[in-house]
């Protein structure tokens, strides 16, 4: 029989170093995967993960990939640490880009104020879906998981109604699309000829707020605390709602901004089709960046690249839509495999005998 039994003292090293073979069995299983569809892993996996390191515009579509990955993941890292588990950023995205694209889609206003109250009001709206799940879970002590998640459908299917709705661009010829936002709404350019854009400025800045406060601010240690023994956090005078509060408010804000960006960004206006999975793919960002802020950072950009590389591969090989998500999926499948024997090892233990007691 097999069983699992906890190791005394799991490796800091092996702790940080599980990212780095999950990304290697991901290419391994990968590899594998093309070898059986028929088609050649060498070249495949070089056009997903090197390919689009070679050249500028790649580059640039990989920032903008990973601009709205690391926002969300920053603010899922905070409540993943407390034990806070929201899945559910996927609609505080959507939310987010919806209040905060609203003044553009009904009001072609121009000034320097624009996009400065698109963002705000974006934070807010994100706020304000993720206050739902946290007012439930510290009144009635709701499964955030489920609340969340189930708010996500809600928040997709409400930008569906209103973009077919009052959103819809009166000039659009009955397309569901608002109209296309005017440059006062839009984010500047960060790499001129290319659709890089200066959220990404904002999201290494949040990276730089987020460590200051898991590492040098008193509400790090309770977000850590709680995550680690709620009764210790308890007896330790922290208010446990209160940090369910903060962690949710802030992955809600920073998902909100994110959708706020991804609207005056890239897209330009709002459509159904915007919230692509950002919300749930960032959950696989900050377990592969280890919930810190820099290893969130650089798994944003591990997680852009599969998504340009995949793209590449589809159109080069022909390869399947799906291919990003397995791809993805095996990221994360790999990462808890190995976090698990990591923090457990694996025992054989053999039958008792008959007449065994105990």
């Amino acid at each position: 029989m097999i069983r699992l039994e906890p190791r005394k003292e799991m490796s800091k090293n092996l702790l940080y170093l599980t990212p780095v073979i999950a990304v290697a069995l991901t290419i391994i299983f990968g590899g594998v995967m093309f070898l059986i569809l028929g088609k050649n892993p060498v070249r495949a996996i070089t056009i997903i993960f090197v390919t689009p390191l070679t050249d500028l515009f790649t580059i640039s579509e990989i920032i903008v990939k990973a601009t709205p990955l690391i926002l969300i993941g920053i603010g899922l890292s905070f409540g993943f640490r407390a034990g806070v588990w929201n899945i559910g950023a996927e609609g505080q995205f959507t939310i987010g880009a919806l209040v905060g694209g609203a003044l553009p889609a009904l009001y072609p206003v121009e000034g320097f104020w624009v996009l400065p109250v698109m963002c705000l009001a974006g934070i807010i709206g994100g706020m304000a879906w993720a206050a739902i799940p946290a007012f439930l879970r510290t009144k009635f002590n709701a499964n955030e998981i489920l609340v969340t998640l189930m708010l996500t459908y809600v928040a997709v299917l409400l930008l569906s109604v209103l973009v077919h709705g009052p959103l819809k661009d009166p000039a659009g010829l009955n397309f569901p699309e608002s109209r296309l936002f005017n440059e006062s709404a839009t984010l500047p350019i960060l790499i001129p000829g290319t659709r890089a854009h200066v959220g990404f400025l904002v999201a290494i800045l949040a990276i730089i707020v987020a460590w200051m406060l898991l590492t040098r601010h008193i509400f790090g240690y309770q977000v850590k605390v709680m995550g680690q023994s709620p009764k210790a956090a308890s007896f330790g005078g922290f208010i446990q709602n209160k940090v369910v509060w903060l962690c949710l408010m802030i992955s809600g804000g920073l998902a909100g901004l994110a959708g706020t960006f991804e609207a005056a960004g890239p897209v330009g206006q709002l459509v159904p089709a915007l919230p692509v999975g950002y919300g749930f793919t960032a959950i696989i960002v900050a377990f592969l960046g280890r919930l810190t802020p820099i290893g969130i950072l650089f798994a944003g950009f591990v997680m852009a690249l599969t998504y340009i590389g995949g793209e590449a591969a589809q159109i080069e090989m022909n390869l399947p839509s799906a291919v990003t998500g397995v791809f993805q999926g095996m990221f994360l499948f790999s990462l808890l495999g190995i976090d698990v024997l990591a923090g457990f090892r694996i025992c054989l233990a053999g039958r008792r005998p008959a007449g065994a007691t105990g």
